[in-house]
């Protein structure tokens, strides 16, 4: 004969027990959407890679690319007509920043980069091979 003491600790242990497979299954699903977002930046960046590089336009050159886990994802790129000692790099981001923010919001390309609140990193080099400037473009900056 079961006591109701004993039936408040067995539905006490299906409780616990059900909140333990609640919690193993969302982080199961957070892994494995995370490990599909880095297997998708890691083949994004391996194709552009295998193109690169790739010119742009008159000054713009794209070297290589390459993703970080599932939340960063960066373009490295010469700017082929320019010296770094010719760069201001705060001409350089307050020019490029809104323009590199605005492709990301509204670019369907980009929209599992977006889904995903990857942050774009754009790294630039001068004709020389000089670091000139990072930008980051953030989820925040982008997010509506």
């Amino acid at each position: 004969m079961m006591t109701q003491s004993t039936s408040k600790k067995r539905q006490g242990i299906r409780v616990i027990v059900g909140m333990i497979a609640l919690v193993l299954a969302f982080y199961g699903v957070q892994q494995f959407f995370k490990t599909d977002i880095e297997a998708e930046l890691a083949r994004v960046a391996l194709e552009l890679n295998k193109r690169s590089p790739i010119q742009f336009d008159e000054f713009t050159r794209l070297d290589s690319a390459s993703a970080q886990g599932a939340t960063n994802f960066s373009y490295y790129y010469t700017l082929t007509k320019v010296d770094k000692k010719e760069v201001h790099s705060d001409t350089v981001q307050a020019f490029l920043k809104p323009t590199l923010i605005h492709n990301i919001k509204y670019n369907p390309e980009l929209k599992v980069y977006r889904d995903h609140e990857i942050t774009m990193d754009y790294h630039y080099y001068g004709k020389n091979g000089d670091f000139i400037i990072k930008i980051a473009v953030t989820p925040e900056l982008y997010k509506d």
